[in-house]
């Protein structure tokens, strides 16, 4: 069974503090079985950065203007305003962060919540909030694997003494300890630095493209579990959550890619083409819907009672 989960819906709703909690509530009412938050720290104002090209060498689609709430703050008023709904970042900068006082925090969410915080994480491409947290977005793919270990010990062992590269704790642990030890740990992204990652210590895989083709998240995944081999791990026991991609008009649209659903019928078909590849999450968008967050909940409505049980 493909779990669901939906996106917490920050630009329509990042500012109605009442429409979110609304949202939250209603969300957990139908089953869903977990809500994601994406994580920007900063926004950057483009104008002012005409030739700022960070994303794949495309300018960015959020800036200044946009809301993005913090993962971990939210995470504290869903732990009391819901019951069993699954906490998830989905992508969580993690390496602009402090890995000591990220583990802290998650270990927090994960305490207070029951065991529901689940971290999907990535290094992220926006090199104007490393600058302004102080942290090297040229080493972040080496902090990150380092980072992911560390994270690890934290969550599991009372005491700590780690001497790395990029970090250094002598005898010192967090208290309280997560209930779950360790916290799931997944990445996401798609380059070649992630999937190797993912196949030798993630605990699930995330992709993002600018669109949906099938013969290319396969051969990823098959890539994924063949990193997976090498390092001695069980490749088919690594999460992949799959998603709806807008449809991105900064990239030309390749041959065998597909434009995202915009009906109810079409998310049906598209559900059951990453049913095909082997997704063991999905994250429900509803493009069809208005942005009110009534139209939002109905749709979302829609698509629990549509998918039915094999979902």
């Amino acid at each position: 069974m493909i779990k669901l989960g939906v996106a917490c819906p920050q630009q329509p709703l990042g500012k109605d503090h009442d429409a979110l909690q609304h949202f939250f509530r209603g969300v957990e009412g139908m089953g869903y079985a977990y809500l994601r938050l994406s994580d920007h720290v900063l926004g950057a104002d483009r104008a002012s950065r005409p030739d700022w090209r960070p994303y794949f060498g495309q300018t960015p689609l959020y800036d200044h203007t946009n809301p993005f709430h913090e993962p971990f703050v939210v995470f504290g008023l869903l732990i009391g305003l819901t019951k069993t709904i699954e906490l998830s970042t989905g992508v969580l900068a993690s390496t602009q962060r402090q890995t000591a006082l990220l583990a802290k925090q998650a270990a927090e969410v994960d305490f207070l919540s029951g065991g529901r915080l689940r971290l999907i994480n990535g290094t992220g491409w926006n090199d104007v909030e490393y600058e302004a947290l102080g942290m090297d977005f040229h080493a972040r793919g080496q902090i990150m694997d380092e980072q992911t270990e560390l994270l690890r010990l934290l969550w599991t062992q009372e005491l700590v003494t780690f001497h790395g590269k990029f970090h250094t704790i002598t005898a010192a642990g967090i208290n309280p300890m997560p209930v779950q030890r360790p916290i799931p740990i997944w990445f996401g992204g798609v380059s070649e630095p992630v999937l190797r990652r993912t196949g030798r210590m993630g605990d699930g895989w995330f992709p993002s493209y600018p669109y949906f083709n099938q013969s290319v998240i396969k051969d990823h995944i098959e890539r994924i579990r063949r990193y997976a081999s090498e390092a001695g791990r069980d490749g088919a026991a690594i999460g992949i959550q799959g998603m709806v991609y807008f449809h991105d008009t900064r990239f030309e649209m390749p041959p065998g890619a597909e434009l995202p659903p915009k009906t109810l019928d079409e998310f049906v078909a598209y559900a059951h083409k990453w049913k095909e590849l082997g997704a063991t999450h999905l994250l429900v968008a509803t493009p069809w819907a208005e942005q009110d967050v009534d139209s939002q909940l109905k749709a979302l409505r829609g698509v629990k009672e549509a998918l039915g049980p094999l979902f």
